[in-house]
């Protein structure tokens, strides 16, 4: 599996988030500052929910555009044992079930499922709990996460 392929689709991807975020600021700009939304009594605060709402939309773009600039710069790295698990490595774990999953460690944008061929890989990133828990693994260690009430067992059976 191509880890240069994948970045690209991350960075697609991110690049239509962008873009979506991008129009969402706009559009709940034009709530908060439209004629319709003044303010007639203490009570009447729609334009000052959509200025909070395009506050948040503001922050989102930022974070998007953050993102995208680290993906732009990541190159990463191919695996070295000596190391173990970086950011840059794929990663196929395997669960108690012997339900496999095949994960991409970035520097950015987690929880986005891509699609390589017939697999679909998560991209996480180390800041992620399975992705600290994966720093530093090799092929064959065990890695056990909490989540929630519960702790989830896997060990690494590839890393690319």
């Amino acid at each position: 599996m191509d880890k240069f392929l994948l970045q690209q689709q991350v960075l697609k991807r991110l690049a239509e988030d962008l873009l979506q975020a991008e129009q969402a600021v706009r559009a709940a700009h034009e709530t908060a500052t439209h004629e319709e939304n003044v303010a007639e009594n203490k009570y009447d605060t729609l334009g000052l929910e959509a200025a909070y709402l395009a506050t948040g939309q503001v922050r989102r773009a930022q974070a998007i555009r953050k993102a995208l600039a680290n993906w732009r710069q990541f190159r990463p790295p191919p695996y070295d044992v000596r190391k173990g698990i970086q950011l840059g490595a794929l990663v196929c774990l395997v669960d108690s079930d012997d339900k496999q999953q095949l994960l991409f460690l970035g520097p950015d944008g987690g929880s986005m499922k891509l699609v390589s061929g017939t697999q679909v890989v998560q991209v996480i990133s180390s800041e992620a709990p399975l992705g600290r828990a994966i720093l530093g693994k090799c092929e064959g260690d065990e890695v056990s996460i909490q989540v929630a009430p519960i702790r989830q067992q896997f060990e690494v059976l590839r890393v690319h």
